[in-house]
């Protein structure tokens, strides 16, 4: 029989690589993105889609509604893919900042989880498929806003899978890195909004260091991966009978969780200080 999935943040990376790329393995594919505009682009392929926004939990309502109405009451995965990330230093990031980005990486990932939990059960199967980051497990300077959310994903992750141990829903962690996508550009909008630079006293480093990340484009991160490559492991979780708990994507990933079990939290500090 085919396979249904529901995709959020399709518009372009890795939701618009897993889409088209499960589309054509014959998956019944719902891709799902922030603005109507990107949908239309999924349905001139012939992809169901239709707006979703993490923020607007009317949208998150009518668009699993949506989904069940088409599949008959069925979705076999979930893929919690969508974010927003919002640079700056820790003490630059006001309150606002925060909520924002908590609302939609945290809170909005939830409530969609929360709604379809009730349909796997009630099928007797599903997986949910989150995709974290190597930020999820250890800190970076300048994203602090996305390594609290990432953070707090990955123990609201961890605690479900623990806690639908006994059921027949699979809860799995794709762990990126350095990923080939439009999140440094996108996060552009959510800097200016939020983080007065100019009156930082981090200005002088904000000038060398992060506006050239951000505005000037230098080419792709070392061991960066094209999206591809996660679609490709995405594909392994979900084909496996028996799903690994987490996958760990990049070297970055892979080097990372072996280094915050063997290094002091110190020497861990003095490494991604060298690095970044």
């Amino acid at each position: 029989m085919t396979r249904s999935i529901l995709i959020t943040g399709c518009a372009s990376g890795i939701g618009r690589d897993a889409a088209f790329t499960l589309s054509k393995q014959g998956w019944r594919v719902f891709a799902t993105c922030r603005q109507e505009k990107d949908c239309a682009t999924f349905r001139a392929e012939g992809i169901e889609s239709f707006r979703l926004d993490y923020t607007d939990p009317a949208s998150i309502d009518t668009a699993l509604a949506q989904v069940l109405d088409a599949t008959g009451g069925t979705l076999d995965t979930l893929f919690n893919n969508g974010a927003m990330a919002v640079p700056g230093a820790v003490e630059d990031l006001p309150p606002g900042a925060l909520r924002e980005i908590f609302e939609t990486n945290v809170v909005g990932w939830h409530d969609l989880t929360t709604r379809v939990i009730p349909v796997m059960r009630a099928q007797g199967h599903g997986r949910i498929v989150h995709h974290s980051s190597v930020l999820g497990y250890v800190p970076l300077r300048w994203r602090g806003a996305y390594v609290a959310s990432k953070h707090a994903l990955e123990g609201l992750t961890d605690t479900l899978r623990l806690e639908m141990s006994d059921t027949p829903i699979d809860i799995v962690t794709l762990n990126t890195g350095p990923i080939g996508t439009n999140i440094r550009v996108n996060s552009i909008p959510y800097f200016e909004k939020w983080v007065d630079w100019k009156s930082s006293p981090r200005r002088d480093q904000y000038e060398s260091t992060l506006l050239k990340r951000l505005y000037e484009s230098s080419g792709p991160d070392t061991f960066e991966l094209t999206p591809g490559a996660v679609t490709k492991v995405l594909i392994r979780a979900l084909d496996a009978q028996n799903p690994r708990p987490r996958y760990y994507i990049t070297t970055p990933s892979k080097l990372m969780s072996v280094a915050r079990r063997v290094l002091s939290t110190r020497m861990l500090d003095r490494l991604i200080l060298r690095g970044g």
